[in-house]
């Protein structure tokens, strides 16, 4: 018999515990357990609830040695797949009044362990192909195309465009680390969301000539206040309309779109809302909730050739919840893409 006062201690235990007594027999579950491994635990043999190898191997260990065992449990249900460290430790001398076997869930530290190992993992790849492709032709100028002229100078092109490449993403990548660190902590400046976009729009103006597109602007003529930081504020704009250019532009024409409302739902409140539309390809909606994920891309290929990095949607995801905006994407095949930033807005 389980004591009363166990049952107490278990029932105000927020993590799944049950106890096995020395017959092998479930003597007590708490009401975490119970949602794990269904309410008809007590009283059968715990092979039959909790049935995962490396589990029972676990608890068997514990009753025959008298000794702290450590396994881990891995379930899936319909919400999520969970990871469990379970410890298994002996109750009385020896294990001689059977074990407890309780779960922690280190769900959230085994992701924070897989997206850091997943990080270093991208950058180690971005980084190693143009450093390849540096130390080749380095060795090539040294040897063979040591007084050929011509090659010299198509290598040391390309081998400028391999460090640019390099050089943008370890910006982007000091760029995110401090956009992180700073998430937070709302900026407090009031600034002119309108005059960074016709700064934007100008400063971007040659690029857009140079790819044959149309840039236009509308909705901007009047200052428009919102509380935030103007370098990330530009940042943003630069990136979403600069992608635009780049990758929406064989539709001829980038259109960046502001609209203001008196009370928008998000913030329940005055807001300001910028479309960057383009006409180009598009692309399959499935890969929108993917697209702010660090180095995810869609054209792994073509983003690369226009010198992409893979961080510029994240860096933009981060700087919109710091300024607690909203970021929409949209896009149909054939039809091209529209990026949205949703801000509060400041009346005055």
């Amino acid at each position: 018999m389980i004591p009363d006062l166990v049952h107490s201690i278990l029932a105000g235990m927020p993590m799944p515990v049950l106890i096995v007594d020395r017959t092998g027999r479930v003597a007590a579950m708490n009401a975490p357990a119970r949602a794990m491994f269904g309410p008809a635990g007590p009283g059968r043999h715990y092979i039959a609830v909790l049935r995962q190898p490396a589990l029972l191997d676990c608890v068997e260990e514990a009753l025959r040695l008298g000794q702290v065992r450590r396994a881990r449990y891995l379930t899936t249900d319909i919400a999520r797949e969970a990871t469990y460290e379970v410890l298994a430790s002996p109750l009385g001398e020896g294990g001689a009044d059977g074990v407890t076997v309780a779960f922690s869930d280190i769900t959230e530290r085994e992701q924070v362990g897989q997206i850091r190992r997943d990080f270093v993992a991208n950058v180690s790849h971005e980084l190693k192909t143009p450093l390849t492709a540096l130390l080749g032709f380095i060795e090539t100028l040294k040897g063979p195309a040591r007084n050929d002229a011509a090659a010299r100078d198509r290598f040391l092109d390309i081998m400028l465009r391999e460090a640019t490449r390099m050089s943008r993403l370890i910006s982007d990548l000091l760029s995110l680390s401090r956009v992180e660190a700073e998430e937070r902590m709302r900026p407090e400046a009031q600034i002119d969301l309108a005059a960074i976009l016709r700064g934007t729009v100008q400063a971007l103006g040659t690029l857009a000539q140079a790819a044959d597109v149309a840039l236009i602007l509308e909705g901007a003529e009047q200052p428009i206040l919102v509380q935030g930081d103007s370098d990330q504020l530009t940042q943003v704009m630069e990136n979403l309309i600069e992608n635009g250019i780049k990758y929406g532009g064989t539709g001829g024409e980038v259109r960046v779109v502001v609209t203001q409302s008196a009370r928008e739902l998000a913030f329940r409140g005055p807001g300001v809302r910028v479309d960057v539309i383009d006409k180009g390809e598009g692309f399959d909606p499935v890969h929108i909730p993917r697209l702010t994920e660090r180095f995810y891309r869609v054209d792994n290929h073509r983003s690369r050739e226009m010198g992409g990095t893979g961080l510029g949607l994240a860096i933009v995801k981060h700087i919109v919840n710091r300024h607690r905006g909203r970021f929409r994407i949209d896009s149909t095949p054939g039809e091209g893409s529209t990026f949205s930033v949703m801000l509060p807005r400041i009346t005055v």
